[in-house]
């Protein structure tokens, strides 16, 4: 088992419980990057965003319209100086915008169909969504935390098996205390390492130095949508959100039933 590196301390309370699973806290107070505009009013519906994943396939697929549709006013625009140029030109470049969007419904498509059917197909974008959501004044965290579901629907399809000294859980220091208490039993009750990081920087360190083989990652759905970007494609991750009752990165809940279906669907 691991135990925290020197002159670190194990988190309050009952350090002397935790210390054989937990691998490093840091004491940093500030809140994440994803939350900087965060006004310090109550979240909506308590902090709990837990949705549908219809909410990511609407609003990726207005947003691939959006950009196909934007492609062709640009090329009608620029049409008479593009002839000049070549009179196939203008031609060509509707081509391509229009292969474009059958090849982006496509990617869509088969997505949609490695959901239903649980077959796995990798998930590389997550972001489109959300920002398309965002335009039509659906809060970032709903359209994130059904594109989640679906990657965690595809992820989970992955026939994937590690020992328990290759897995890492990744936690925020946000957690409340109960929060807490219940994923390191958890990591006890199964001998893997856990790290709790302050920002998203320290994760993905954590991952560098360590090199778990697979991750159970905790966090809210702007960080998780964030970290999965920058790491799923690489390494098997199930990444699970957080709800947020006093708002961001203070006294977070989670499902700790989930958290054990995700930390027994790796371990061999």
């Amino acid at each position: 088992m691991s135990t925290p590196p020197a002159g670190e301390t194990a988190p309050s309370p009952s350090p002397s419980r935790h210390a054989d699973v937990l691998v490093k806290i840091e004491t940093d107070r500030r809140l994440g990057h994803e939350w900087d505009e965060w006004n310090g009013q109550p979240l909506a519906n308590g902090g709990d965003f837990r949705s549908t994943a219809g909410k990511f396939f609407l609003f990726t697929a207005v947003g691939l319209t959006a950009i196909v549709v934007a492609s062709a006013a640009g090329i009608f625009l620029l049409a008479p100086r593009l002839a000049q140029l070549a009179q196939w030109l203008p031609r060509a470049l509707y081509l391509a915008d229009a292969a474009l969007a059958l090849a982006g419904f496509i990617w869509l498509a088969l997505i949609g169909v490695s959901y239903v059917t649980n077959r796995v197909l990798l998930l590389k974008t997550l972001r489109l969504a959300s920002r398309v959501g965002e335009v039509f004044g659906v809060q970032r965290d709903w359209t994130d935390n059904a594109a989640i579901a679906v990657y965690n629907r595809l992820a989970w399809a992955r026939e994937w098996r590690v020992r328990a000294n290759e897995m890492l859980i990744l936690i925020p220091r946000c957690l409340s205390r109960t929060a807490l208490e219940g994923v390191m039993e958890i990591a006890k009750r199964y001998d893997v390492a856990t790290f709790v990081a302050t920002r998203g920087a320290y994760a993905r360190q954590a991952i560098r130095e360590r090199r778990p083989k697979a991750v159970v990652a905790v966090a809210c759905e702007r960080d998780m949508v964030s970290g999965l970007h920058d790491v799923a494609g690489r390494l098997p991750v199930l990444g699970l959100t957080m709800q947020l009752p006093n708002g961001p990165c203070k006294d977070a809940s989670l499902d700790l039933v989930k958290m054990e279906e995700f930390v027994r669907k790796y371990l061999r």
